[in-house]
């Protein structure tokens, strides 16, 4: 019983940090990539067989787990936000808003693992966690190496924006 009181909990916790940047999603432009999936199961894993990795693989993997968790910190300004998110300009206002909501300092990511698709792109299972406790745990998200930078991929924003039941344009 109390398992399901704290689940219900964090799940009214995601709605709330999450709400206030469906109000400020202005972004006219569609989102890139499929649809988002929340989890999968233990041991899967989409990377197709021969698929081609950056020049430094295990390089790159630290640097997407490093920018995950610099994206969801709190403490990093949302300018620096914009540039850890794919087309970060154009989602400026949605990163506005979620770093202005008080509850979204307690979120955070850490990333758990890293399948390269191509030399440019990457499945991301991560962990979405709140208050230090797994919200989202082997959540599944996309990373894109923009500007020479990995970046947390649209895709993965809206998926998770979508998760709080309310389409938004842009998403």
């Amino acid at each position: 019983m109390v398992l399901r009181r704290r689940a219900a909990a964090l799940a009214a916790t995601a709605v709330l940090l999450l709400t206030p940047a469906l109000a400020a999603c202005s972004d006219d432009e569609p989102a890139t990539g499929d649809r988002v999936t929340s989890t999968a199961p233990p041991g899967a894993t989409d990377r197709p067989s021969g698929a081609a990795e950056p020049a430094d693989p295990a390089a790159a993997e630290a640097e997407i787990a490093r920018n995950w968790a610099a994206f969801f910190d709190a403490d990093t300004p949302a300018a620096e936000r914009v540039k850890l998110l794919e087309n970060g300009e154009e989602m400026r206002d949605v990163l506005t808003a979620f770093a202005g909501n008080p509850q979204a300092a307690a979120i955070a990511a850490k990333v758990t693992g890293v399948a390269f698709t191509s030399a440019t792109g990457a499945d991301v299972t991560y962990d979405l966690l709140v208050g230090g406790n797994p919200l989202l745990p082997d959540s599944r998200g996309t990373s894109v190496l923009q500007d020479d930078t990995w970046k947390v991929s649209v895709k993965t924003l809206c998926g998770l924006v979508k998760l709080s039941g309310v389409t938004v344009e842009g998403c």
